[in-house]
């Protein structure tokens, strides 16, 4: 095999895979589901939110279908190689875990909004893990791009946390860091859900409630 996984632990800058300038492919224009452009500019007054919460192709789905989300695409963050493909971010050579980048109007659809699908769409106690996925690309992870969003995002993870104990669940692992790089991913996985209805989603919740309002009571 050309890589091997590495499933419980990040690689350092300098064990990561190189990479390369640019990638090896074009972005297609639209988004199948909502038919906006895929990558930015983005139009004025629209906000970009960035979620791992295991597959990507499940957790996309979760977020196209909520009204006020003007686009999504999937691709890799969180690491260190530029331009990374899927085989080697799931290597675990490169540091990225699966991300959802969430182009969406403020005015429609609040960041509190999203942060609750986010929390409520995947259990965010499971380390290197989603369910039966196992592997550093599929932790658990918020990446923000405002001081505003990586507030509300800490201030919801430590109201959520007590809620997940009382429940039964463990500490949460989720990473909340500001915005690095986004690499989006290969053409097919785009919207797989809606090319390949029956396609593998691995998404799942825990059914604790994750209350709106709960980061800007504690906040």
């Amino acid at each position: 095999m050309l890589f091997h996984r590495r499933e419980t632990r990040l690689p350092s800058p300098e064990e990561a895979l190189k990479g390369r300038p640019e990638p090896e492919f074009a972005l297609p224009d639209r988004h199948t589901v909502l038919g906006n452009p895929l990558a930015g500019p983005y139009p004025e007054g629209l906000a970009v939110a960035d979620f791992g919460l295991g597959c990507f192709w499940g957790a996309e789905r979760k977020f196209w279908q909520t009204p006020g989300v003007w686009t999504t695409l999937v691709g890799y963050q969180g690491g260190h190689t530029p331009n990374p493909a899927y085989e080697e971010v799931c290597s675990g050579l490169t540091g990225h875990t699966e991300a959802v980048r969430v182009v969406f109007d403020p005015s429609a659809v609040s960041y509190e909004t999203l942060l609750k699908l986010f929390w409520e769409s995947h259990d965010p106690t499971q380390g290197f893990r989603q369910g039966n996925d196992t592997g550093t690309q599929y932790r658990s992870a918020v990446y923000t791009h405002s001081p505003a969003q990586q507030a509300e995002a800490e201030a919801s993870r430590t109201a959520y946390q007590p809620v997940l104990h009382a429940s039964g669940y463990g500490d949460i692992t989720t990473e909340i860091l500001p915005a690095g790089p986004f690499y989006a991913a290969e053409p097919h996985h785009q919207q797989y859900l809606d090319k390949n209805p029956a396609g593998y989603c691995g998404i799942g919740g825990t059914g604790v409630s994750c209350p709106v309002g709960v980061a800007k009571a504690d906040g």
